[in-house]
């Protein structure tokens, strides 16, 4: 029902820019009646300051506030999909002045990586779902490594969770903040992917990008007195 809902709103451009308006309102409401506090914020700062690019990745269940975790000083392009919740996601974020790149890090999307590629050459960092945008849940897919082998940019993983959410029952668990409360954001440290680096190599790179995710992910949620949510199990 959900997923018919959000095809029917993808075809009404006022409605949807409507809904888009007030999500961006509801995030901003989270933000301001919360207080939020920052683990190891010394690691994107030091990028920042150094003026250095880098791939800004998060689960797709943990996107919500992902617009507070940025120093909106710093140019960055993240990547949606072209699905309705895709183009949903895009618009909203174009509230908090966040540019979109559509299409895909893993699943033939080898322009979309070429585009990315050039974005941070010109200084953009670039933020990626390495679950989305279908999942599983909290596995991260190859793309992230790619474009930072492509690149020479470090990946940073970076999380949170809130001590008022709900969490939904979409493939994501994803974490719907409610106004209130606590939040905490989690740095996780950089990743660096050699360039050339051959397929055990990526493989690796992957998994530890996976790994820290899942690790920080878990952290913010027994900061905010909850149980981990628990990613998807691994394919056989």
């Amino acid at each position: 029902m959900a997923s018919t809902f959000v095809k029917r709103l993808s075809r009404n451009e006022g409605l949807r820019g409507a809904l888009c308006w007030l999500g961006s309102l509801y995030i901003r409401l989270c933000h301001a009646t919360s207080h939020w506090t920052e683990r190891n914020a010394e690691i994107p700062r030091r990028l920042w300051d150094a003026n250095q690019p880098f791939i800004l990745c998060f689960w797709h269940g943990r996107l919500m506030m992902m617009p507070y975790c940025w120093d909106h000083r710093r140019p960055i392009h993240t990547l949606t999909s072209d699905h309705p919740d895709g183009r949903l996601i895009a618009r909203t974020t174009a509230h908090f002045g966040l540019k979109t790149v559509t299409g895909s890090s893993s699943r033939g999307g080898a322009a979309a990586l070429r585009h990315l590629v050039r974005l941070i050459g010109e200084g953009s960092s670039v933020a990626i779902t390495p679950d989305g945008p279908r999942g599983p849940r909290m596995r991260a897919q190859a793309g992230a490594i790619g474009l930072a082998c492509m690149s020479g940019v470090p990946i940073v993983p970076v999380s949170y969770s809130t001590l008022r959410r709900r969490l939904l029952g979409s493939w994501d668990r994803f974490l719907l903040a409610l106004p209130g409360g606590r939040g905490v954001i989690v740095w996780g440290d950089p990743i660096l992917v050699p360039a050339g680096a051959d397929a055990p190599a990526r493989e690796a790179a992957r998994r530890e990008l996976e790994d820290r995710l899942n690790a920080i992910t878990f952290d913010a949620d027994r900061l905010c007195g909850h149980l981990p949510v628990e990613p998807a199990p691994e394919a056989v």
